[in-house]
């Protein structure tokens, strides 16, 4: 799309308010789509950003204002309204069938029929057809579950296709794409805006925003901040207007990755050879008092695997690992509760957050494991759940709210605390920064640089390279799952550590 346009939307959203109980959820919010735009939805967690969305897509009722669709008003009451209207949604969890093929999910309540029977050659034929105007060349007939995410949220847009969309929400669609898949989406989305298809693109990764992204309207606090040609408005400003605030130099934080760190005495934690057949090659990593060891490498290098194995939530059959110097049995978490090394997964909602407990309760978890049947007296519960809701800065700080309800995070905060009330030796966390806005991420960033600086060490992975950069003083590198080499953080550069990955650790890495 040009950068200035005299083009009408095709959405056009005035005066949306939407209240909750004691929240006022969207205040007067005025939203704009155009046709042959990708326009960025941003804002901090809580913003109003799924709000809006769900406005939109008749999730949500409104309580105030009008929507507009193709110049003619609109009150959905549920999705299908919206989709007859031309709006499809892609979620960041794809929704359609795994156990269908590929032509079912994409035709999926618009088969072609031959009288009261489905004509399926004729619906894989026209599937095939969908898939191809979006540059994709996949066999129908293959099993949706047999494909990567990437490709599952490819055939989620094609469906939307079939369902003629004129207006595409793509909600978070990059969080577990690789660099190539996420290019392939690109290059999809690409194509439907030069064919006129508005697109509303929701990310937290900024670099994806701006290389996406034609105009950006930016939400804060449920109320609008204002709406922004993309070459217009800088990163450093689009940070500030997210989040109220100048968001402070990391230059501190980059500065605790030259640190040095005493490496002369025992390791904290030191595992050689640790491994499993068939799922990583054996590794060695050892971690000293006060050090953050990041772990580098690309989706499916074997980071997470790593972790798993050191922690004892999977088990290795090779290698020894010693804690504090002696040797340590790691065959289940409780082993590793047991030697204070705490770990917080990847994967926030399936082994992190019990949604439908309180945040105190939710803290709380990791004391009590620890303690094992002896019970927690309620004024210790208390002073531990008020000390790191405040020193984490939970918001709102309520210990009695559902954790379930908070921001991704205030989630991830929570977790954070959960684990810290254990007083670990050793703290290993597994993407705490992913899917969560960027100043709750430089919050999270500057509690793992205090908590290293006062003694704690820390095993830390992101997907973010340069945020391991930032916070690690070592960076164990990782790719096809296994271990090819580690470097210190100080003398390498980002396009240095991403070489040393393409390169598999061959060659120099400054």
């Amino acid at each position: 799309m040009p950068a200035e346009t005299t083009v009408p939307p095709i959405v056009e959203m005035r005066s949306i308010t939407i209240s909750f109980p004691g929240v006022l959820a969207l205040d007067n919010v005025d939203f704009l789509l155009h046709p042959g735009e990708v326009h960025s939805l941003m804002g901090e967690n809580g913003a109003g950003k799924s709000t809006l969305i769900k406005a939109l897509t008749g999730v949500y009722a409104i309580d105030r204002g009008s929507i507009r669709v193709a110049g003619r008003r609109n009150q959905f009451h549920s999705t299908a309204d919206a989709q007859a209207a031309g709006i499809s949604t892609v979620y960041q969890e794809i929704n359609l069938c795994t156990n269908l093929s590929v032509g079912e999910n994409v035709m999926l309540g618009h088969e072609p029929r031959r009288g009261v029977l489905i004509d399926w050659r004729a619906a894989h034929r026209q599937a095939a057809e969908h898939l191809e105007g979006l540059g994709l060349s996949i066999d129908t007939r293959s099993m949706l579950s047999s494909h990567s995410i990437a490709i599952q949220q490819l055939v989620a847009i094609s469906r939307a296709m079939v369902l003629d969309a004129k207006v595409l929400i793509l909600d978070e669609p990059t969080s577990s794409l690789d660099r190539e898949e996420v290019e392939q989406l690109f290059r999809v989305v690409r194509g439907l805006r030069d064919n006129g298809v508005a697109i509303l693109f929701v990310s937290h990764f900024l670099d994806q925003v701006y290389e996406i992204s034609d105009r950006i309207t930016v939400l804060r606090n449920g109320r609008l901040v204002g709406s922004y040609l993309v070459d217009d408005l800088p990163r450093e400003e689009l940070v500030t207007k997210m989040i109220g605030r100048e968001l402070d130099d990391l230059a501190a934080i980059s500065s605790t990755a030259a640190r040095e760190i005493d490496r002369t005495g025992r390791p904290i934690l030191k595992a050689v050879d640790v491994g499993k057949r068939g799922f990583l090659e054996p590794a060695d990593v050892d971690v000293f008092e006060g050090e953050v060891v990041g772990i580098a490498g690309l989706l499916g290098s074997g980071r997470t695997e790593l972790v798993r194995l050191l922690y004892g939530a999977d088990r290795a059959d090779s290698g020894n690992i010693e804690v504090g110097g002696e040797p340590a049995k790691m065959t289940s978490p409780r082993h590793a509760i047991d030697h204070h090394i705490a770990f917080s997964s990847e994967n926030r909602r399936a082994e992190g957050i019990v949604s439908d407990l309180t945040i105190a309760e939710n803290i709380v978890l990791g004391l009590q494991a620890r303690q094992g049947f002896r019970k927690i007296k309620r004024a210790e519960q208390e002073s531990v759940v008020s000390q790191y809701i405040e020193a984490l800065g939970v918001r709102p700080a309520d210990p009695t709210m559902i954790a379930g309800n908070l921001s991704g995070g205030n989630q991830q905060r929570v977790l954070l605390a959960r684990w810290l009330a254990t007083a670990p030796e050793l703290l290993i966390l597994d993407e705490p920064t992913r899917g969560i806005d960027v100043g709750a991420k430089a919050d999270i960033q500057r509690k793992v640089a205090e908590l290293s600086e006062n003694g704690l060490s820390v095993i830390f992975i992101s997907s973010e390279l340069e945020e391991v950069l930032r916070l690690a003083q070592r960076v164990v590198v990782m790719r096809d799952r296994k271990h090819i080499g580690e470097l210190e953080s100080h003398t390498v550069s980002l396009d240095g550590l991403i070489d040393f990955i393409a390169n598999e650790g061959k060659g120099s890495a400054a």
